[in-house]
């Protein structure tokens, strides 16, 4: 079986597959598949008439996520772990990530064992829209405190915001690593960091909405996201300079603003990291969407 490159001319057959069955999680949309080029080799085969989508770094081979078809195949399963079995060193590296709930039957059935990882947040837009009530007050007054305090400018990103994006970003994430000093964490905001290098060079080629605050002609903060479906938006980056009061809050709020055709927010999962758990919550999200990974029975291999 041959595996393929990914490119992102495989956009169109990747949105095919993604588009045939309704889905929840963030992970089942090219835009959030494409970026993680700047941490895995990524490779694709279609196997039984299912689109399975390899990671590959120096540590091993995984499924990033159950594979995309019409139906899902036992025989596409069997066949991807074989694939991923000559790639590993270890058989327990291969496993398949983001696993939906409606999924579980089908893999448990098989024997796989299905462990719950990280939940994603799915907000109601209406909710993040309007602010109302006790629930939403700091948030309603930090956008308030922001707008009555600042001059500022908002408006889409372009190729020429690039280089101060990245700037920004890397300004951010000190501020947070002086903050927080998991190390855990700070390696997640390094990757990220490669991530948006990917997004910010393919933004034109990619179907990501955008959102940029500028005061004093300097980007201050930026926001990214992509439509998951036909009432799902998932909003991927939030970047924001810390220092300036209301600023995150307001960005968040303005991106949402515009986003009239969905239903939900999808403003993705905590990677299990306490400040990242309150600050989602701190939204009130109407459902915690599950995610599991999918492993084989210990002594089945």
């Amino acid at each position: 079986m041959e595996l393929k490159p990914l490119h992102i001319k495989n956009k169109l057959l990747f949105d095919k597959f993604f588009n045939l069955r309704h889905h929840e999680l963030s992970v089942y949309a090219f835009e959030n598949v494409y970026i993680w080029k700047g941490l895995f080799d990524i490779y694709w085969a279609i196997i039984h008439d299912s689109l399975c989508i390899f990671f590959k770094d120096r540590l091993g081979c995984f499924l990033y996520l159950s594979p995309p078809a019409e139906r899902l195949s036992p025989q596409a399963i069997t066949a991807a772990f074989e694939l991923m079995d000559k790639h590993n060193k270890k058989r327990t590296i291969s496993r398949i990530e983001n696993i939906e709930e409606k999924e579980v039957d089908f893999y448990k059935n098989l024997g796989y064992v299905c462990t719950e990882k990280f939940p994603e947040y799915l907000c109601q837009r209406r909710d993040l829209v309007q602010l109302r009530g006790n629930r939403f007050k700091s948030k309603r007054a930090c956008v308030n405190y922001f707008q009555k305090h600042y001059h500022f400018e908002y408006c889409p990103f372009a190729a020429r915001y690039r280089n101060d994006c990245l700037k920004l970003y890397d300004y951010w994430m000190k501020q947070r690593q002086e903050k927080y000093k998991d190390i855990v964490y700070q390696g997640m905001l390094g990757d990220s960091r490669k991530c948006l290098e990917v997004l910010l060079d393919n933004f034109g080629k990619l179907n990501f909405n955008s959102g940029l605050v500028k005061i004093d002609n300097r980007i201050k903060a930026f926001t990214f996201g992509f439509s998951l479906s036909r009432d799902t938006f998932c909003i991927l980056y939030e970047i924001a300079d810390l220092s300036i009061k209301g600023l995150a809050q307001f960005i968040f709020h303005r991106f949402c603003l515009e986003l009239e055709d969905y239903k939900y927010i999808n403003i993705m999962d905590d990677s299990g990291l306490e400040n990242l758990r309150k600050v989602k919550l701190s939204y009130h999200p109407v459902k915690l969407v599950p995610a599991y990974i999918v492993t084989r029975q210990q002594g089945s291999f």
